[in-house]
């Protein structure tokens, strides 16, 4: 009896001491997240057919260097090519342009020591991804409570896409800048806004995005200063960072047509990939890779074309709806509202839709606070077990299978 309440009181002050420090609390919910995304690894690997991509019985050091983490390795080892590798006719093929170098080169700079740089990549990974979990914690604790802010943390952490923070990919690292920036302007931070804006810049495509973020805060600024006094410094703050931003976005244009002595080598770059689903269409249009594949993809699924153009402007009407106006979305804040909106308008712009768009959209992670604002513990333990079923079900497809065109991550 005495044990047991012994136990029970070294249990009470153990949960007591979580709570009254949250980054320690956090941790202990990403270790659990990350034993369940391991688990999942594993049962894939046990499970996986001879076919597969990887193969049956794969390690976790096959899955975290696999798919494009290649790439980044690649980079890490050879750099970038002077020479763009091209076609009998010309055309520019898959290349290492496509990928930025604040990733690969910091892995290889953490993988030195422990003498591989897949080790380096998947550290950089899971530090980044707990960062992540923190600063998420951080920008919504003020506006949906500290416990709601808790559960968009469990979310986030065993989210369908979890499998990011255990592979050699640049997702996490990208999306800890984009949160940092997002506290920052909740918190009139400016200055610490330049770094991360040029670091964002050479982690992965962006940056562009968080310029048009800039943009529409300067407004939302100029329309509530009567609420909030809008020095002119915070006026040269914003136009400095959006101008930045912009120019970043764009220098690695410039950056690879230097190299290659090619101006449009990173846009054709990017088009290679376009190009293995629908051919070449030419050079780059903005906003026309989304009514490609309104028209590719329905057609694929045997339904007429113009149903995938209904399709997608009612897509776009629906999404920019409840992101404008869904109350548990409102809640979030204006700097994530902005930044959603930003980022999808970018998507619109720049992508082609194909089965990479989920991972796409991992940059929206700070949404899982809307998940997480209703107070129902059903509705909260539900969500939790959809989650970790989605990330099975994206494992499985992604790295168990990864035999089809749409099972690419």
């Amino acid at each position: 009896m005495a044990g047991g309440l012994t136990a029970s009181l070294t249990a009470g002050r153990a949960g007591a001491v979580l709570f009254r420090h949250p980054a320690l609390l956090i941790l202990v919910l990403y270790i659990a997240a990350r034993g369940v995304t391991t688990g999942l690894f594993l049962h894939t690997s046990a499970w996986a057919p001879a076919g597969s991509r990887f193969g049956p019985g794969a390690s976790l050091a096959d899955y975290i260097v696999g798919w494009d983490a290649q790439w980044y390795w690649l980079i890490a080892v050879e750099g970038y090519p002077a020479d763009l590798p091209r076609d009998a006719q010309g055309t520019v093929g898959e290349n290492a342009w496509a990928f930025m170098p604040v990733f690969p080169l910091l892995a290889r700079a953490v993988g030195v020591p422990l003498g591989a740089w897949g080790a380096g990549g998947v550290l950089v990974a899971l530090a980044a991804g707990y960062g992540c979990c923190v600063l998420l914690w951080m920008l919504l604790r003020e506006r949906i409570g500290r416990i709601a802010a808790m559960w968009a943390v469990a979310f986030f952490a065993s989210a369908p896409l979890a499998a990011m923070f255990q592979v050699a990919y640049a997702e996490t690292l990208f999306l800890l800048l984009l949160l940092w920036i997002l506290r920052c302007l909740q918190t009139r931070r400016y200055g610490w806004l330049y770094p991360a804006v040029v670091l964002m810049a050479y982690t992965r495509p962006g940056v562009l995005a968080v310029a048009l973020l800039f943009g529409l805060w300067g407004i939302w600024r100029f329309t509530q200063r009567r609420r909030e006094q809008l020095r002119g410094r915070e006026v040269v703050h914003i136009l400095a960072l959006g101008a930045l931003a912009t120019i970043t976005g764009f220098s690695w244009t410039f950056i690879a047509g230097l190299v290659t002595a090619d101006s449009t080598a990173y846009l054709d770059t990017e088009l290679a990939w376009r190009r293995v689903w629908v051919g070449d269409t030419g050079g780059f249009v903005p906003f026309e890779g989304w009514v490609q594949a309104a028209q590719f993809w329905f057609e694929v699924w045997g339904l007429p074309a113009w149903l995938g153009f209904v399709a997608l402007g009612l897509g776009i009407v629906v999404v920019g709806g409840l992101v404008l106006f869904e109350p548990h979305v409102a809640r979030l804040g204006i700097e994530v509202r902005l930044w959603t909106l930003s980022y999808l308008v970018y998507l619109l712009a720049v992508f082609f839709p194909q089965s990479s768009v989920f991972r796409l959209l991992f940059p929206l992670s700070p949404l899982w606070g809307a998940f997480a604002a209703p107070r129902d513990p059903i509705w909260r333990g539900s969500v939790l077990v959809l989650c970790v079923l989605g990330q099975w079900w994206w494992i499985w497809n992604m790295y168990g299978l990864g035999t089809s065109f749409w099972q690419i991550p």
